[in-house]
């Protein structure tokens, strides 16, 4: 296991690079003058864009500007926005609130998604699969922009159960956002909860257990459930930080000042800065996130060795 951790952990070091030279690149090659578009209708003047784009390095050769940002990076440095305020304290304000949004929907997932997709594989072709069924697809075919809205329309305006805008009641505001954060992941864990499960009470090993005299609920909950749930720790490694890096339209329709919000502002006002700084930072958290994954692997399937 020792060995498999430092092997991984050294495969991060490309992936990083890589990761990051990419998001840099498109960063770089948007369109439009971030200094510019600072001053608004009023232009700057000339000495004055000439020193806002040496002080931020917009002078200098695209490779130039990737080497000063990725050694800063190193340093714990994520740049400063063309106010003056560093990425880091940008990211220490709205962090909070994403993390708290982003596990709320890991949790509605984990609960709901793969409860529905047990018990859906467990009747299969019954009731309930039926409706598992159909449902998901309907989630998974509608827009989470519209879903976000509709929630809005029904809980909040309608019943009134949840507040529709902004973070002023804590947790409480976070539900509704959360839940239609989680509904699209929550759709695709209950299939493919279904899906793996339905496949492996086909297994020998299942017919096995079952002439050996053992109980229905032994073999689905110690045997089966555990090599059906390998599949979905992976969907959900992965999409822990595609709910933090996804939370964009989420944050930006029910008004959460998060990392997601921070992303759309930052798109919206050109600063580059603030944007590669924190998808940077999700890079990190998604390689983190596939780490834990692969030594989940051994813990749920013993069959699983890291040599």
């Amino acid at each position: 296991m020792g060995r498999y951790l430092i092997r991984r952990v050294l495969q991060f070091i490309p992936v990083f690079f890589g990761a990051t030279f990419l998001l840099f690149a498109l960063v770089f090659v948007m369109p439009g003058d971030p200094i510019r578009a600072l001053s608004g209708d009023k232009p700057l003047e000339p000495a004055v864009i000439e020193a806002l784009q040496e002080r931020y390095n917009l002078d200098k050769p695209f490779y130039q500007q990737y080497a000063i940002y990725i050694t800063n990076v190193m340093k714990g440095d994520f740049g400063t926005d063309f106010r003056g305020r560093p990425v880091s304290d940008i990211m220490k304000t709205s962090l909070p609130i994403t993390v708290r949004l982003a596990l709320l929907a890991f949790a509605f997932e984990v609960v709901i998604g793969l409860t529905a997709g047990v018990i859906a594989g467990v009747r299969k072709g019954k009731f309930f699969d039926s409706l598992v069924l159909i449902s998901t697809l309907i989630v998974i075919a509608i827009p989470i922009f519209v879903l976000g809205f509709m929630a809005q329309i029904v809980f909040g305006l309608k019943l009134g159960w949840f507040p529709i805008s902004g973070y002023r009641d804590g947790i409480y505001s976070l539900l509704l956002p959360a839940m239609v954060l989680a509904s699209l992941s929550l759709a695709y864990i209950a299939r493919l909860a279904r899906t793996s499960l339905v496949e492996n009470l086909r297994a020998d090993y299942v017919r096995t257990a079952k002439a050996k005299g053992l109980s229905t609920k032994r073999v689905i909950g110690i045997h089966t459930l555990r090599n059906s749930l390998i599949p979905v720790a992976t969907y959900l490694a992965v999409d822990l930080g595609a709910l933090m890096g996804g939370a964009i339209i989420t944050e930006t329709i029910f008004n959460l000042p998060g990392l997601g919000r921070a992303v759309f502002d930052a798109t919206r006002s050109q600063e580059g800065t603030v944007v590669i700084g924190i998808a940077t930072f999700l890079v990190i958290v998604y390689m983190i996130a596939n780490l834990l994954v692969d030594v989940l692997y051994g813990i749920l399937d013993p069959r699983i060795r890291y040599e």
